[in-house]
């Protein structure tokens, strides 16, 4: 996530980033979702983003607010390295709607291909209407997951499910 947000700071795209660092831009999808990257790619992109490469190895801290992905050496640029909940979310968030809107992309040009194909071969029966009702129900339960209209299972509910994981109920 840090490195995602260095990236989004300076306004470059994971090919610029590639580009500048010369590491791969499937690595560098594999390190800002999370996996663990090797040393010659920390070394790299510490060097591209000007910060310590300690700075890039994370550290876990469940009692803090913030995601301490940064160590920073005395200077005060820890607060700015730091990736916050709320950021972590809203980045996961549109993750989320970036992927319902290539889902939404795709059924409107596959089903327009599959009508085309229907009217040519089969005009006298629309089966593609069968095709786009099943598919318009996945489509629409990630809406409703993506846009979160329906809250049984929102961020209220997984605290108080954890807690009770915990055995520290409320």
């Amino acid at each position: 996530m840090l490195i995602k947000k260095l990236r989004l700071q300076r306004g470059w795209s994971q090919e610029h980033l590639s580009q500048v660092s010369g590491i791969s831009v499937r690595t560098i999808q594999r390190i800002e979702r999370g996996q663990k990257a090797g040393l010659e790619s920390l070394k790299s992109l510490a060097a591209v983003f000007e910060i310590d490469i300690t700075s890039l190895q994370p550290e876990a801290d469940m009692t803090s607010n913030h995601t301490p992905l940064e160590h920073s050496s005395g200077l005060d640029r820890s607060s700015q390295l730091q990736v916050t909940i709320e950021e972590q979310r809203a980045m996961e968030y549109v993750q989320g709607l970036k992927a319902f809107y290539g889902h939404l992309a795709t059924y409107i040009i596959v089903n327009i291909v599959l009508l085309a194909v229907n009217w040519f071969i089969t005009p006298g029966y629309f089966w593609v209407l069968w095709v786009m009702m099943g598919w318009g129900i996945g489509l629409a339960s990630h809406a409703v997951a993506t846009f979160e209209l329906f809250s049984f299972f929102d961020a209220d509910w997984e605290k108080r499910e954890i807690e009770k994981r915990l055995g520290r109920d409320l």
